[in-house]
């Protein structure tokens, strides 16, 4: 017990602290005779140095529609006070104040580019008193701030939205507010945002002269550097838009024969329109530039239109006949010759090459020439003319032409009819009968010949439109391809950066 009677003793004896009664007299004594109107300096005629900085602690939201920024920082004020300086002995060790700011004068320092109902967003916290004189102004706020949004880059977009904080009142002259950190704002505890990443805060001082007063007024800008994140729209817009597109281009691998061609390329279509409904509610609503990804979406959508209008036109040469079109020669030229040569395309047993092509094309000008001329079967037809001037001679073949093995019996039988005849009734007879029975024939074959002939050009017809329809479907799957490729290749490249984050 008696160590503790001794410890007892000695705190009995220690001093009693008396800060209570200290700050209350400090505080009476401040405040006595101190007018909150009063610009606190020692010479009138110089300018109250004020120290600003700021602490972002979050981006709230981006409003791109808006443009508007809306972000929670901490503000930080420090100025000298002539009029709050005290000797601390005095006041029983007291150093330092809390006093609340409508009992003491403050700079009126505002955001200029305010969007917020009450202009100020601020929340009026204590100022910390020091006896030399210093005070410390820390208010946090929500601050909604306007911001110049350009999305002419969206998704790969960087934005640059400036807060702009001076005095209302007080010239140049009268209060000069200065960088408390040259590097800009204190980022020490910003909160990560999901959408933005921020890149830097830097803050500048700036004097200008407005046009409604003939002083100078100081302003700290800070200049908020932010970059959207890509990853979110990079896996959710841009990679089922190219899956949507390569959809399309597998309908130029499908059989015009199968009946479900259109269907697919009309299916794609509307699921890439329902798709794209969805996407308009996640770009930015504002008309100022056109978006990267909006762009992007257009190419996309026009080509699947595009790839249903050239389906309707394969559907179309595929399904022609001969009695209804007749394929014009260009057709021919550019479909059936060029177009395979190009594309590396054959029917079978026919292989395509550019000496075929010039053979047929030369072979072309000999048939339209030959056409120009009398034919030799109507030479052969034309009996009368041939009698009239008297038989050709036995070894001549000016009357019967080279018709072919299969024709020599009537190269014997029209012989035989220029034998010699006895009597004048043979002759009459004779000739009429074989010329008759010849003619007769010869008419039968023709007739014969003509329609196979005919049905050889329209089963070649067909399939030639058939051929027609399968270069151009190879042809719209290349170029089709092409134009995607180019096209997201040609977004991604053209945006600032492509760093998926």
């Amino acid at each position: 017990m008696a160590p503790m009677l001794v410890a007892l003793a000695l705190l009995a004896l220690l001093p009693v602290s008396e800060q209570g009664p200290h700050e209350k007299r400090l505080l009476n004594a401040l405040l006595a005779n101190y007018n909150t109107l009063e610009r606190p300096v020692a010479n009138e005629s110089e300018p109250l140095e004020v120290r600003f900085g700021l602490t972002l602690q979050q981006i709230i939201d981006v409003d791109e529609k808006n443009q508007l920024l809306i972000t929670n920082i901490w503000l930080s004020l420090e100025w000298n006070d002539y009029n709050l300086r005290w000797n601390d002995s005095e006041y029983g060790g007291v150093k330092d104040l809390r006093i609340t700011p409508n009992k003491l004068w403050k700079p009126d320092v505002l955001m200029y580019n305010s969007a917020d109902e009450g202009f100020d967003g601020t929340y009026q916290t204590n100022v910390v008193v020091r006896n030399n004189g210093s005070c410390l102004y820390v208010p946090p706020g929500i601050f909604k701030s306007t911001c110049k949004i350009d999305i002419t880059w969206f998704p790969f977009d960087d934005q640059h939205c400036d807060m702009k904080f001076g005095s209302w009142t007080y010239d140049g002259n009268q209060l000069d507010l200065v960088l408390k950190d040259e590097a800009g704002g204190d980022l020490s505890d910003f909160i990560t945002n999901g959408e933005w990443y921020l890149i830097g805060m830097p803050g500048k001082k700036n004097t200008i002269t407005y046009a409604c007063c003939p002083e100078p007024y100081v302003d700290v800008t800070f200049t908020i550097m932010i970059r959207r994140r890509t990853l979110y729209y990079f896996f959710n817009l841009i990679v089922p838009c190219v899956l949507i597109s390569s959809m399309a281009l597998l309908g130029f691998t499908l059989p015009p024969d199968s009946g479900e061609k259109l269907t697919l390329g009309v299916t794609i279509l509307l699921s890439l329109t329902v798709f794209l409904n969805l996407v308009a509610e996640t770009l930015p609503q504002v008309s100022d530039a056109i978006p990267l990804l909006g762009t992007y979406f257009n190419c996309i959508m026009f080509m699947v239109a595009s790839s249903v209008v050239l389906t309707v036109v394969v559907l179309n040469y595929h399904h022609r006949t001969a009695d209804i079109h007749e394929m014009p020669q260009w057709i021919k030229s550019v479909f059936l010759q060029w177009l395979p040569w190009i594309l590396r395309m054959s029917r079978p047993g026919k292989k395509i090459t550019r000496k075929t092509i010039l053979m047929n094309t030369r072979m072309r000008e000999l048939e339209l020439k030959e056409r120009s001329s009398k034919s030799l079967l109507a030479n052969v037809l034309d009996i009368d003319d041939d009698f009239r001037h008297g038989p050709p001679p036995p070894n001549s073949t000016a009357s019967t032409g080279n018709l072919g093995p299969g024709c020599s019996i009537f190269r014997t039988d029209f012989r035989r009819s220029f034998v010699r005849p006895s009597t004048m009734e043979d002759v009459g007879g004779g000739l009429g009968s074989q010329h008759r029975e010849l003619h007769l024939i010869l008419r039968e074959l023709q007739f014969i010949t003509a329609r196979m002939k005919k049905a050889d050009e329209e089963a070649e017809l067909i399939s030639d439109w058939k051929f027609a329809a399968m270069v151009v479907d190879r042809f719209c799957l290349f170029v089709f391809t092409l134009f995607t490729i180019v096209a997201t290749v040609a977004v991604l490249l053209s945006a600032p950066h492509i760093i998926v984050q």
